[in-house]
């Protein structure tokens, strides 16, 4: 036993194995717990997800929805300013399959309208003997998609020389299920370039506030408790009457996008500074300064990544949020103008009493606001969730 004792001041002999490291034999874990615990965080995140039914049929629904803006003169059964003067606010056309039992596939009849001399109302009926099968993947109104490409294929159209009116028409004749698609290209968008302009701002001004604290967070705060304390719809409503009436829609557009994305900082950060508040006194944080790292780099790779799923709860609620403050200042007239159209601006047709009555199916545009409302609130919850896989 002597013999194996190493001499004072010797060097010590390691031995290292040369066999590939197998962490199933070290940790003796089944197959299910490695798959686990050596998921990346990523794939964590898309499992937990998945477990969130309704968020994930959420998410699916709004990818088709921006997937649909991308096609929508394709989707459009007419162009967005197409009129058929005989058609003048026609209520909404059923699709039938069958005709006297024989199976014809999707079809309208045809329509004929009469003048009700005591209400001044037009009446529709329907011709049982005309029917209209509809064609898909046609030829119908010209279109430039995107403002570039000339052509004229959609992928529904009315039968040649008839009408399709599902959602009905408006007081010019306009189709409204046409109009809606177009306009969830301005109404779903809006909401995107508005989120990150506040996001841009709340985590900057919000995080600098918070790591540096001192006179610059105390000016911080006074400053988003002013615009906090200020009435949100006419700080907007003054804000976008400031717009000049000669800017294009273009111009209006952006112009909307940046007041809305402006205003909406603040409660985020707010966020972001008690978040920092808390996290920048953690040992990863002071050894990041002694290594020299500057504070924008401390802030956007090591902290804000600490509260990420707030960020995208925060991200999911001010999206609707944006899209109804662009649909309000449009439905009061001072936000977005034709020829832009969205689902603000479809409301404005609804805007009477009397015209709610008579044509109820010109508020249809508001069904698509709330649902993609709910989708991202829902959306919210299942990421906030996936954002913290280990709870």
């Amino acid at each position: 036993m002597t013999d194996q004792i190493p001499l004072p001041g010797a060097p010590l002999q390691h031995f290292v194995s040369s066999a590939p490291f197998d962490p199933m034999s070290i940790e003796e874990m089944t197959e299910a717990q490695a798959k686990v615990h050596l998921a990346s965080q990523l794939k964590l995140m898309w499992w937990k997800f998945k477990r969130h039914r309704i968020a994930l049929a959420s998410g699916i629904f709004l990818l088709l929805l921006y997937g649909m803006i991308i096609i929508a003169e394709f989707l459009a059964p007419y162009n967005l300013h197409t009129r058929n003067v005989d058609f003048i606010h026609s209520p909404p056309q059923r699709v039938h399959l069958f005709q006297d039992g024989n199976f014809v596939g999707p079809f309208v009849y045809g329509r004929e309208m009469s003048l009700d001399m005591q209400s001044l109302k037009r009446v529709y009926t329907d011709k049982m003997d005309d029917v209209q099968p509809l064609r898909f993947f046609c030829r119908g109104d010209d279109y430039r998609f995107w403002g570039l490409i000339q052509s004229n294929i959609h992928f529904v159209c009315p039968a040649k020389g008839g009408q399709m009116f599902l959602l009905g028409t408006d007081r010019l004749g306009r189709d409204v299920l046409s109009r809606i698609i177009y306009g969830a290209r301005i109404s779903l968008t809006i909401g995107l370039i508005g989120i990150t302009i506040s996001f841009v701002l709340g985590i900057i001004i919000g995080g600098l506030a918070g790591y540096h604290g001192g006179v610059f967070d105390l000016l911080v705060q006074r400053v988003i408790e002013v615009l906090q304390s200020l009435p949100s719809l006419p700080l907007w409503m003054a804000l976008a009457a400031i717009m000049p009436v000669t800017w294009s829609p273009i111009l209006i557009y952006f112009g909307i996008t940046i007041i809305l994305g402006m205003l909406d900082w603040t409660g985020l950060a707010r966020s972001v500074r008690s978040k920092l508040l808390a996290l920048r006194e953690e040992d990863y944080v002071l050894a990041a300064q002694l290594m020299g790292a500057k504070s924008s780099r401390i802030i956007g790779r090591h902290l804000v990544p600490g509260f990420m799923s707030h960020l995208i709860a925060t991200a999911t609620i001010s999206i609707p949020g944006m899209i109804l403050g662009e649909t309000a200042l449009s439905f009061l007239g001072l936000g977005l103008r034709p020829p832009i159209t969205s689902w603000g601006i479809l409301l404005t047709e609804a805007r009477s009493v009397s015209v709610i009555a008579f044509y109820p199916w010109l508020l249809f545009p508001m069904v698509p606001v709330i649902l993609v409302i709910l989708a991202f609130n829902f959306l919210g919850d299942g990421l906030r969730d996936a954002a913290d896989p280990y709870r």
